[in-house]
């Protein structure tokens, strides 16, 4: 197994934190940069060895109009034989226009090939609604031989919340079903400051799927909820889906690390489950915690107790 140390950062400045690891055993990484004006990618061959691997910027931002500001969260899957990158984006004129745009690699070599626009992710023909509002943070969930998008949505009329929504995929570009609500800020942990559930991501074991997600604002209180539901069941059936009363990741001060989330989730090559997830080294920020460039991405090894589920500890070790 890769040696796991002590709460130290991963890879410094790098929110969102998104590891795919490919079929081939290479693993990839990229994430928000703190001027949030490119996408960047490294590779390695093994987990550890992404922090020392060279980063390359595969794309920048437009001067004007749509991707012109707020490039956020990208995540880099390989679908139907082909790199996509998906990825948020708002506008110079407009910068909280935030909607999911898609890239896609035009060869088998997502560093070094060049990457296509594809436009915003498509909703379905009989969606009038996806994507109209404030839209971020899609990841893909595979299961049964169909896929699901999985995205953060601010209501489009009054007090704006974020909420998590799913459809199926039709394509890597397109969705085949109407938009379907996972889960709104119930708790209070949900809703300080800002009423959040945002940040998806997807890690399963003995035919059960878990997806966290974060929530509230982007400070200290930022924090990680989770909902599960077994792989038999309708994932386009909300009710199916149960919702954990509490957080399973939050602020610690004796490990020295706060406002834990946005995760993703890889393997070492022994099967070893990983949450990659970002935090800050300190609690009080000068200024809007949004521009506050030291959100770090950090590993943390996942147990699993005697129900089956994950089970988040800082004492689970960090790189």
């Amino acid at each position: 197994m890769e040696e796991i140390r002590e709460n130290k950062p991963f890879i410094e400045q790098r929110a969102d934190p998104y590891v795919y690891r490919h079929t081939d055993g290479t693993y990839y990484f990229t994430a928000s940069v703190p001027a949030y004006d490119r996408i960047v990618l490294r590779r390695s061959d093994s987990l550890l060895g992404l922090a020392k691997a060279p980063e390359k910027t595969v794309w920048k931002k437009h001067e004007s109009g749509e991707m012109s500001r707020h490039i956020w969260a990208p995540e880099l899957h390989y679908l139907d034989g082909k790199w996509y990158l998906y990825f948020a984006a708002g506008e110079q004129d407009d910068m909280w226009k935030i909607r999911p745009f898609v890239l896609e690699c035009t060869g088998q070599d997502p560093i070094e090939d060049a990457w296509v626009e594809k436009g915003k992710m498509q909703r379905s023909d009989d969606d009038i609604y996806s994507f109209e509002a404030f839209s971020l943070d899609a990841t893909i969930l595979e299961n049964k031989g169909e896929r699901y998008f999985i995205w953060a949505e601010k209501v489009s009329v009054g007090i704006q919340i974020s909420n998590l929504y799913i459809a199926r995929m039709e394509s890597p570009t397109k969705l085949a079903t109407a938009q379907v609500l996972l889960t709104t800020p119930d708790y209070d942990w949900e809703r300080r400051d800002i009423w959040v559930n945002e940040g998806p991501a997807v890690i399963r074991k003995n035919g059960r799927i878990f997806l966290t997600y974060s929530a509230s604002a982007t400070g200290e209180c930022y924090c990680m909820g989770m909902l599960s539901i077994g792989e038999d069941e309708d994932l386009l059936d909300p009710r199916a889906w149960k919702k954990e009363r509490y957080p399973v990741l939050s602020s610690c001060r004796e490990a020295g690390l706060y406002g834990p989330g946005h995760n993703s989730f890889t393997k070492l090559p022994d099967g070893t489950d990983v949450c990659v997830y970002h935090a800050r080294p300190y609690a009080e920020i000068q200024g809007d915690p949004l521009y506050d460039p030291n959100r770090h991405a950090m590993l943390m090894k996942v147990e699993w107790d005697e129900k089956g589920y994950p089970v988040f500890d800082y004492r689970n070790g960090m790189v």
